[in-house]
């Protein structure tokens, strides 16, 4: 039972889009892995926040980040307002990030921001 439920979630739209994006931000695929599944705004989003690296591990822990949980909110038809609840070493962080239902049926990311800023916030 646990491993179904376990496979359910991974196919929900906000776990799945959490899990490659914590796989880019940590450096562990490349932001073009993405291509396909990320509108052109949000992927230079991600290009900035990737170029540093944010999730990658430090120090002494090596230990890869992980998605804690991952949900989110129906606003209107075709899109999901979206959270993640990320850990990494001994700290929790947070990713909200929106998907957009496309004509050809898929999702696509369309806006991704880390720890309640989007990448031009950042210095």
């Amino acid at each position: 039972m646990r491993a179904a439920a376990a496979r359910e979630r991974e196919r929900q739209p906000p776990f799945w889009f959490a899990s490659r994006l914590v796989l880019v931000l940590s450096g562990q695929r490349p932001v073009h892995s993405l291509l396909g599944h990320i509108r052109s705004s949000a992927y230079e989003e991600l290009s900035g926040l990737a170029s540093r690296a944010p999730l990658r591990p430090r120090g002494a822990d090596r230990t890869s980040p992980a998605v804690l949980d991952a949900r989110g909110t129906r606003p209107s038809d075709g899109v999901i307002e979206a959270f993640a609840r990320i850990v990494t070493g001994n700290r929790q962080r947070a990713m909200a990030f929106r998907l957009e239902l496309c004509p050809d049926r898929r999702w696509r990311c369309a806006a991704v921001e880390l720890d309640g800023q989007s990448p031009s916030d950042r210095p």
